[in-house]
């Protein structure tokens, strides 16, 4: 029980995201800006973190550093930018709906890949998950919502697909939580060599407290939650109960934005969510029932 609670949780965690990045806009900040605070408060938080409580992930070979730097300057600095791009054009809610359309594209990936098979299971899963992208494209564009935050949004979705298709194939060997760690050490690297320290140099209390509740909450507290649910109940459930995310996204939007819940939205959210559980619990079953 306590790890599904710990999943629940980091779901929540990773679903603050889109109100910070909203928040982030309300402060007149820019995108780059929210990006770079956020990745620098992850990496200095989750660094402290590992190296108070687990010093020895922090010891990694120049491969384990290769794969993180391909990950957190070419792949994820894509995704975040895009991400944080839709918030300033659409609702919070629609940004986050729509990444949640990546396991479509993952697995489909996969499958044109030779990774896996697309059975009765996988095939019912993605018609879920597509019956949710309409329901939420539809509720997008009846809502009149700038195409440009839609496509930012797809962008977002397209290249976190990349991502966890290149973590699947780069965590072989590696240590799940190291590489995750080092990923957001180079994304913090690439953000503020680039950025520049201006920012930095401009933070004041708002920003601050913006930088210092992403830093905490979106990256230590999401991830090493997430984490701590597979150690306890493996990753299939954890998977289930991580795609809880969309719905604190809605929730939370409605409650802190003031953003409205229509009724698309609800049932993209449900489509999508049960497309997500579905194998995932089919995987549970199927390993209790060996273990049995």
């Amino acid at each position: 029980m306590r790890g599904l609670v710990y999943a629940v949780l980091s779901a929540c965690c990773f679903g603050t995201l889109a109100i910070f990045g909203k928040l982030g806009y309300g402060l007149g900040l820019t995108t780059w800006e929210i990006v770079q605070y956020r990745f620098l408060a992850g990496a200095l938080i989750m660094a402290g973190f590992t190296a108070a409580t687990r010093p020895e992930l922090l010891r990694v070979g120049p491969r384990t550093l290769a794969k993180a730097a391909l990950l957190g300057v070419c792949i994820y600095p894509v995704q975040s930018l895009c991400f944080m791009g839709s918030l300033a054009y659409v609702p919070a809610a629609t940004t986050s709906l729509i990444l949640y359309i990546y396991p479509l594209t993952v697995t489909l990936a996969a499958a044109a890949l030779g990774r896996t098979r697309i059975n009765r299971v996988v095939g019912v899963s993605l018609f879920l998950v597509l019956a949710g992208s309409g329901l939420v494209f539809y509720d997008a564009f009846a809502r009149d919502m700038p195409p440009r935050g839609v496509l930012l949004a797809l962008g977002a979705m397209l290249a976190y697909s990349c991502y966890l298709t290149l973590v699947q194939a780069f965590l072989k060997g590696e240590r799940a939580r190291s590489l995750t760690l080092y990923v957001i050490l180079f994304a913090a690297l690439f953000f503020n060599l680039v950025g520049g320290p201006g920012p930095i140099l401009a933070l004041d209390g708002p920003r601050l407290a913006l930088a210092a509740g992403m830093g905490l909450i979106t990256s230590a507290l999401a991830v090493s939650l997430l984490f701590a649910a597979v150690e306890l109940v493996g990753s299939a459930l954890a998977s289930i109960f991580s795609s809880f995310e969309p719905v604190a996204t809605l929730v939370l939007a409605a409650l802190v934005l003031g953003e409205p819940v229509a009724l698309p939205q609800l049932g993209g959210v449900a489509c999508i969510v049960a497309g997500i559980a579905l194998p995932n619990l089919h995987l549970a079953r199927r390993r209790a029932a060996v273990q049995g």
